[in-house]
């Protein structure tokens, strides 16, 4: 009896992860992620989003229930703070949150269109076109990226969101072309695409129709971890003074707070609620990673 009650135990379980709107990882990192998302729109709706600018707030204000070095306590009007050049901290993490978050979705889908191009390119035709893409992945991927996206954003000056996604992207696609290469190279002597070889379907139709749905696990995985290196990317350029220089964003409200002295006066809130916000970020795309893992691949499963 015990042994036949474990055993549904463990097939409920095994549901569960087949599911993956029932695998728990999943589901609160997509949770975390929609929250970052619902906050830049819904925050827009019910705050005040114009004291972005500069001077719009008293300087240096605390959070609620917080004194700063002067002695003024946070006001219901600042509820979070307000940083050394009068804006308000709630309305920079509104409309900076979500700017982060877009850059590396943006980065992340061209670098990807790029690699699964690149990756059935060379793992299905082979020859000379998979010798040159990966001697071309090979070198691009021991350039050193964020050395390179200095140089470039220093002389482009200030840039756009946009811009800034696609300068990551040239240094994000070498990862998924290799993995698409990898299983691209091992699937196609297999059966299925023999006999649609055999049955005269076009290379693009192989390629897109009978191989592209057996890597979508991999093509989700390698698209989530391309999105958290863009953000990391995009904020380690922004800490150091590069990128756009009139949008909001988490990583540009970082680097004005160290670059104001936020750590020697305690504004804590200035940089510390920032800083939060993109941990909550990366675990939730690490959830999400995590959970897409146990979805596709039966062997990370505990039962």
């Amino acid at each position: 009896m015990a042994e036949t009650t474990l055993t549904r135990a463990q097939i409920r379980r095994m549901k569960r992860f087949d599911n993956p709107w029932r695998n728990p990882k999943l589901m609160w990192g997509a949770g975390l992620l929609l929250g970052i998302i619902a906050l830049g729109i819904l925050g827009r709706l019910f705050w005040d989003t114009e004291m972005v600018f500069t001077g719009s707030a008293p300087l240096k204000l605390p959070p609620i229930g917080f004194e700063n070095l002067r002695g003024q306590e946070g006001v219901l009007a600042h509820p979070i703070g307000t940083d050394g050049a009068g804006r308000d901290i709630l309305a920079l993490i509104i409309i900076g949150a979500p700017n982060s978050l877009l850059v590396g979705l943006l980065a992340s889908i061209i670098g990807m269109s790029i690699g699964i191009f690149l990756g059935f390119s060379a793992g299905f035709l082979g020859g000379r076109t998979d010798d040159v893409i990966r001697v071309l992945s090979d070198v691009m991927i021991t350039i050193p990226p964020l050395l390179i996206l200095v140089v470039f954003q220093a002389a482009f000056g200030d840039v756009s969101l946009t811009m800034m996604a696609v300068l990551i992207a040239g240094f994000v696609w070498q990862s998924p072309t290799r993995l698409i290469r990898a299983q691209v190279l091992s699937m196609r002597e297999s059966g299925y695409v023999q006999m649609a070889r055999l049955s005269g379907a076009s290379t693009s139709h192989i390629m897109f129709r009978e191989m592209m749905p057996n890597l979508v696990p991999y093509l989700f995985g390698s698209f989530i971890a391309n999105v958290t290196t863009s953000i990391v990317t995009a904020v380690g350029l922004e800490v150091l003074g590069l990128g756009p220089q009139r949008i909001p964003t988490l990583g540009r409200t970082i680097y004005e707070a160290i670059n104001s002295g936020a750590l020697i006066q305690n504004l804590w809130w200035w940089w510390g609620l920032p800083t939060a916000l993109l941990a909550v970020m990366f675990i939730g795309l690490l959830l999400i990673n995590l959970g897409l893992d146990e979805v596709s691949n039966p062997r990370l499963r505990k039962l």
